[in-house]
């Protein structure tokens, strides 16, 4: 391919918008650092809710935050405080149930100087013992894959999560383990 043909390929991959979803935007010396910072942020998080502190993950978001999980659980994507996520996450995920996250193919693109969106792959894994008593099913583990959205925004204390959104791709194991909170 000629260097005219691939300039332009790039440049029409990159400016499209509905693109960025797919290859992010190109990393530049003036968007490597804020981009290393969403990522650790988004990795920090998952890290912070396998770990169940929840101060830490707390830390991680704006004070109010746009939340759907629709695909997930039903109802309807919301603005709450970010509080509430985490008082619903570690009312669910409680000492007797574990939890794995994991995150990948993060593709940036920037709104602004001082807002973004993130995409990436992820997965998760949740494990109870309870789930393995035959009157629960007999299964101890519930396993779900999908897609992540972070809407990011900087503020005097930095990069924080405002929004997030979980498109649920597929999904196996025990619905008793995925929607009863651990004791």
């Amino acid at each position: 391919m000629n260097t005219f043909i691939r300039t332009l390929t790039v440049a029409a991959l990159t400016s499209a918008p509905a693109l960025a979803t797919v290859v992010g935007e190109p990393v530049t010396a003036d968007t490597l650092l804020d981009r290393a910072e969403m990522i650790r942020i988004a990795d920090a998080l998952d890290a912070a809710v396998d770990a169940k502190d929840w101060t830490a993950a707390r830390s991680l978001f704006a004070d109010q935050i746009t939340v759907d999980f629709t695909s997930l659980v039903g109802g309807e994507p919301a603005t709450i405080p970010a509080d509430g996520l985490i008082a619903g996450w570690s009312s669910n995920l409680t000492a007797d149930k574990t939890s794995f996250h994991l995150r990948g193919n993060h593709r940036i693109a920037f709104d602004g100087p001082d807002t973004a969106v993130m995409h990436s792959h992820g997965y998760a894994w949740n494990r109870m013992e309870a789930g393995a008593l035959p009157e629960n099913g007999g299964e101890a583990l519930w396993e779900v894959w999908g897609n992540y959205t972070h809407e990011f925004a900087r503020g005097a204390d930095g990069w924080r999560i405002t929004g997030m959104v979980f498109e649920a791709t597929a999904e196996r194991g025990s619905t008793f383990v995925r929607n009863t909170p651990g004791s």
